[in-house]
Parts: C-alpha cells; structure tokens; sequence
C-alpha cells in the first residue's frame, strides 16, 4: 500500500503516527481511581502539590508566565487522580496523548461532574460534531463547573442541537469554491488546502463540523496529487495555508511530504499551517517536527487559542519552540458568549500570546455554524472590545475584529466608529479617550 493512500478500511490498522484513529474506535487507556484519588484535582490547589509540580525544563520561563499559569499544577493532580500508571516519557509522547483521546460519555464521567444539559448533550455526539480531547487538556478542565470557559468549548451540551435563523452546515461556502476534493480557492492569491479532517479535540463551535472527525478527508497521495496539479496550474496563487482537522495531527514524515510538493510549484511563495495544538496537545511540538518545519521556509503557523487558560508553561515552551524555529505565529481566537467574550479575558489573552511570542492576528465573530447560537455574541461586543484595546495597550496586542461573510464573502474587517464628521476641510477623528481632533483632509471624501 502506497504510504499516502488511506483508504477507510486501512485507517485502524495504521499507527497513529501515520493517521488519526478511526473515529469508530472507541477504545481508551483511561484509569479509573479511587474516590480519594479524584479528590486531588480541585481548582484551588493543596500548596504541596503546587510545590511538586514537574516544571519545563528546556526553558526558563518569564515571571509573568510562571506566575500567573496554573497549568503544571492543575495537570500534576489530574495525572495522579487518572493517570497514575502513566511515566513522564508517556505522557510528553503526542502520540499516546492522540491514541488516549477521551471520547465517549463513560469515560468523561469518570473525570468530570456532568450537568444534565451535557448528559444530554454527550448522548447525541456526534449527530453534528464527535466528541474528543487529549487527557493533556482534559487535565485544564474543571471538575465540577459545568461553566468553566474551557470545559463549554469542548463539552457538548443539549443547545448545539438546536437550529436558529441564519445557521447552516457550510455558512462560509466552503463547498461552493472547493476547486478539487478538500480545496478551497476563493480568494485571487491563495488557496485553503484541507489536508486531513482529524483533530485532537474538537472545538463545539468548529465552522466546519460538517465535516470533521468524519473519515472522509485523509491524506491520501491521490486527492492530494490533484491539488498539487491544480497549484501548478494556476500561477496567480502565491500563498498556500494548510489547515483541516488539525495538520500537525499528521506524522513529521507525511507533512514534510506536503511541504516538500508545495515548495516544489515554483510560484508558491509561502505556506502558512493552521493548528491548535500548542493549546490543546503542546507534547506534539518536537524537537523533530521543528527540524523538519524549518527546511520549508518561508513558513508561517497560525495557532487558535480562545482562552488565558490555554496559556499553560507547557504550551509556552511549545510556541517557543516554533518561534526559535523562526516560524512567525499568529494567533486566532473566536468570540465566544460567556468564554471570552469581554475586555478583561481579551486583553489577558492578548497579552499571554505576546510573551509567549505569538503576534494578535484574528479575533473572529463566531460562524453561524448549525447550532451555535449559544456561543454566538452581537457584533457590538466585539467593537467594544476593540475598542476597550485601542490606545490601552500596545498595538501588538489589538487583533483585527472580522466576520468571515456567510455565502463565501471572505473575511470582513470591523473597526468603531472613530470618525465623528467634517468641518469644512478638516476631519474630525475622535481617540481612545473620547477626544475630538481636526486633520486637514481638503480633498477627502469621508463625510
């Protein structure tokens, strides 16, 4: 069998540093342990476990980060209340993180004080979207608050299964401009290559839930070969962003075999890869895949995270790790309604990602995906935000607020309403701090 044909049927018998499990496989590592035992992972910490926290050793990290993240400690418990069998060598291994996913209902009880809304919820994963996370993040997640931010992103609860006015399966329009099978040309100079639909965990509020976790997008040599020919074909494409699924869920080997035909259309000037798995399974940030990153510049990666929770040591010496690799990070963060979704967590997270060496790109309205309207904030919100950053912190920190326009529109740029009006040949701009200034403008056309 060719390396890069995975068929169906061959999936479950490939080991998962060649593809994804197959989402039918069921089948987990978790341990069950005494009550005492699941006693030891509160949210406020026993000082002795904080104290014995295994700490990064690579790098040492910045006060700010060190202080303010409680990742280590809070994994430090969930590893001795679940995983007490498992070694370290184990669990900094991404590929028993990805074999270990926790995906069914029995094995989320076990770790997690379940509300009915997500008994409710998890009964009918998978109608819309699976159910899976690596026990990495699982061990970030709260026990017992069902409204816990990162518990709500990746716990299904009984809303996603309601359809409100505007929702769809394919809001963007993915499908309408696919130009081969898991290919999206819609803008002039670049093109959306989905190169797998697997993730290590699933986002609720995914734009392409569709699709993900389905099986039916893998990276096999044939569909892959006829993006390939399509890139060749059409020189005006100069910038190529890798997304899926997760791209880094792939082996270095099948990945480096992406970049390497990419690199090869001589008018592909750059690539850019889309990921969460700094914030989801840092573990897979080798020392092999940044070897094996670096050989394709120019490379860019744009990495999701939604909360300051993410913002672990673990996923700092991650990112740092792609950042000494000389891969420029950008981040991008949906706003989600009682996650996010106000100043204070923006500018927290904002200012976490530029420590951790990862630049405030997007900070997306959420899609109206077919039952997302639990997540979903009014437009105002997110100009408010922006507005709350603008000229409060440095520029760095500010994102570009946009709505990706349902029906295939693109991206769309939102900013407030700083331009109060004319006076005469002047423009009359109002700041950060509500002040009003003239700029001579005798020839604009702003009202």
């Amino acid at each position: 069998m060719n390396d890069f044909d995975l068929s169906a049927s061959s999936v479950s018998r490939v080991e998962v540093d060649e593809e994804p499990p197959d989402r039918r496989s069921q089948s987990s590592t978790c341990h069950k342990s005494p009550p005492n035992q699941q006693r030891l992972w509160p949210l406020a910490l026993p000082e002795s476990v904080a104290r014995s926290t295994t700490a990064v050793q690579e790098i040492a990290l910045p006060a700010v980060i060190a202080r303010v993240s409680r990742g280590s400690a809070r994994t430090k418990a969930f590893r001795r209340a679940f995983y007490r069998d498992i070694t370290d060598k184990q669990w900094n291994d991404w590929r028993w993180h990805a074999r270990t996913r926790i995906r069914t209902r029995e094995q989320i009880e076990k770790m997690l004080v379940l509300s009915d809304d997500e008994k409710e919820g998890l009964d009918r994963a998978g109608e819309i979207l699976p159910v899976a996370t690596t026990p990495y993040y699982m061990s970030l997640i709260s026990r017992e608050d069902a409204n816990q931010p990162l518990r709500r992103t990746i716990i299904p609860t009984a809303s996603e299964f309601t359809q409100t006015r505007g929702e769809s399966a394919d809001p963007l329009g993915e499908d309408h401009d696919s130009a081969t099978p898991g290919m999206v040309h819609r803008y002039p100079d670049r093109v959306l290559l989905l190169a797998l639909d697997f993730c290590s965990s699933y986002c609720r509020y995914c734009t392409r839930s569709r699709v993900v976790g389905q099986g039916d997008i893998v990276p096999n040599e044939a569909r892959l070969k006829l993006a390939f020919e399509y890139l060749r074909n059409h020189t005006e494409v100069r910038d190529v962003l890798i997304s899926g699924g997760d791209p880094l869920f792939m082996s270095d080997d099948k990945l480096d075999w992406i970049l390497t035909n990419l690199r090869a259309i001589p008018h592909i000037e750059f690539v850019r890869i889309g990921t969460k798995m700094p914030a989801v399974m840092p573990q897979r940030i080798t020392r092999d895949l940044c070897k094996m990153l670096r050989k394709h510049h120019p490379l860019w990666m744009s990495v999701h995270y939604a909360h300051p929770d993410e913002c672990t040591p673990e996923s700092y010496q991650a990112c740092a790790r792609l950042a000494d690799a000389g891969i420029p990070l950008g981040s991008q963060t949906v706003l989600l309604k009682g996650i996010n979704d106000n100043l204070e967590t923006i500018k927290t997270l904002m200012h976490k990602l530029l420590t951790m060496r990862v630049r405030p790109y997007y900070l997306y309205q959420c899609d109206p995906i077919t039952g997302s309207s639990h997540f979903r904030t009014p437009v105002s919100t997110g100009l408010k935000i922006l507005e709350g950053l603008r000229g409060h912190t440095t520029g760095y920190a500010v994102p570009t607020f946009v709505i990706d326009a349902p029906g295939g529109g693109g991206k769309i740029p939102l900013l407030p309403n700083y331009v109060v009006g004319r006076d005469g040949e002047d423009l009359m701009l109002r700041n950060f701090e509500g002040g009003t200034y003239r700029y001579p403008d005798p020839a604009g056309s702003l009202p």
